[in-house]
């Protein structure tokens, strides 16, 4: 008679359904956290804009970055990577292959890209390389500057011009991994 007397009847609350939800809730916010970190650090998205990569990357090829790769290691001869030109600031990428590493004389004759004054071997398409700009003379690099060509050298702003020169390893964003849309969809090479 009770229950009666107030109308009301009186709930139990079920812990197990409570740690349940409270069980699901917070692994839902770690892959959250997981997928947030991921994107992050290996998904900028950087369009290519011209076919100065050609034929790796295409005009409009949407590609990924990965920008903790450099925290842990320095880029490498032959890598692919996006910069900010000096003082460009976040507006536009430039995206380019690394050919001259920190300290190294780079020096450009008869289209062959000397290091130190060897010829170096590379193991990917480019066209000839007829323009020298800026590299009429052999060009000793400083402590933390990296001389960048496009693979299509013939249609490519690059270190050659004075307006992008050396490129800073602080100007380095990451290195491209990948190609998320666009012609070359998949792994850079």
């Amino acid at each position: 008679m009770s229950n009666l007397r107030f109308g009301k009847k009186k709930r139990r609350i079920n812990y197990d359904v409570v740690r349940a939800i409270l069980k699901w809730t917070f692994q839902i916010a770690i892959v959250c956290f997981i997928a947030f970190v991921f994107v992050w650090y290996f998904g900028k998205r950087v369009s290519v804009i011209g076919n100065s990569m050609n034929p790796e990357l295409k005009n409009g090829d949407v590609t990924l970055i990965n920008k903790v790769v450099y925290n842990m290691s320095t880029p490498k001869r032959g890598d692919v990577v996006a910069f900010s030109a000096a003082g460009g600031g976040d507006s536009h990428y430039y995206i380019k292959r690394i050919v001259g590493l920190p300290g190294e004389t780079i020096e450009i004759q008869e289209g062959k890209i000397l290091v130190n004054g060897k010829e170096i071997k590379e193991r990917y398409r480019t066209t000839a390389l007829e323009d020298v700009g800026v590299l009429s003379e052999p060009m000793k690099l400083g402590n933390n500057e990296y001389f960048v060509l496009g693979d299509d050298r013939q249609n490519s702003e690059d270190s050659r011009n004075a307006d992008i020169g050396n490129v800073k390893r602080t100007d380095i964003i990451g290195k491209v991994w990948f190609v998320v849309a666009g012609e070359n969809f998949g792994f850079v090479r």
